[in-house]
């Protein structure tokens, strides 16, 4: 029996994602006070299209940014009809030389598909190997970022970049490297990081200077 409980458990963890729906439909009721993993359904005889409709992913992303690039996020916060459905996606437009910085997707696996222009992405595989795995993509082709790996997207061109990512999950999440070590409220020891990456104590003040500006305005 014992055997049989500590399968069952593992099965539960390797199959683990975003819940999956028992309905035709679970649409976000986001006026809800109730806390749940996700959100609760709204009534189905209240759901109408505009719950399953979003308009303006055609639209260029501002890119006038330090990075050069912008992303255009379309999940559960943007189409309540994506509610335990475990997809979302986006629009990522890159400036010529912009950069989607190295982050990760916490919730989501992500495939990304190369509308115009030539983008340079990669992933980092987990300790202790660290191996970075990289491609240059033109327009038209697919790439798979794994679920949790570090990855990143450069514009090598002189044109604009423009691609669509789609992500397994309704709520993905993001979190950017460099602004979590060197951005986080509040600030992380700089003790800490002047040995996690063997730096001067002057180079940690003016990243978290920098970063923690970026995050806090």
């Amino acid at each position: 029996m014992l055997v049989v409980v500590l399968l069952a458990m593992a099965s539960s963890v390797v199959l683990a994602s975003d819940p999956s729906p028992l309905q035709d439909f679970c649409v976000a009721d986001k006026a809800s006070p109730v806390l749940v993993n996700g959100f609760v359904c709204k009534n189905p005889m209240d759901v109408n299209a505009e719950d399953f409709f979003f308009s303006g992913l055609n639209k260029p992303g501002n890119t006038n940014n330090r990075l050069g690039s912008n992303v255009t996020a379309v999940d559960v916060n943007k189409i309540a009809g994506l509610n335990t459905l475990g997809i979302s996606i986006a629009r990522i437009d890159f400036a010529p030389y912009g950069l989607n910085p190295p982050h990760t997707h916490p919730r989501a696996t992500e495939v990304l598909t190369v509308i115009e222009g030539t983008l340079h992405v990669g992933f980092v595989t987990s300790n202790p190997q660290n191996r970075l795995i990289f491609k240059v993509l033109n327009a038209g082709d697919v790439f798979v970022f794994p679920e949790g790996l570090i990855h990143f997207q450069f514009n090598r061109g002189h044109k604009n970049a423009v691609a669509i990512a789609s992500l397994s999950s309704q709520n993905p999440g993001v979190i950017t490297v460099a602004n979590a070590v060197f951005g986080s409220n509040p600030k992380i020891d700089e003790s800490v990081l002047t040995k996690a990456f063997q730096v001067d104590k002057k180079v940690i003040n003016y990243l978290q200077s920098q970063f923690w500006m970026d995050n806090n305005n």
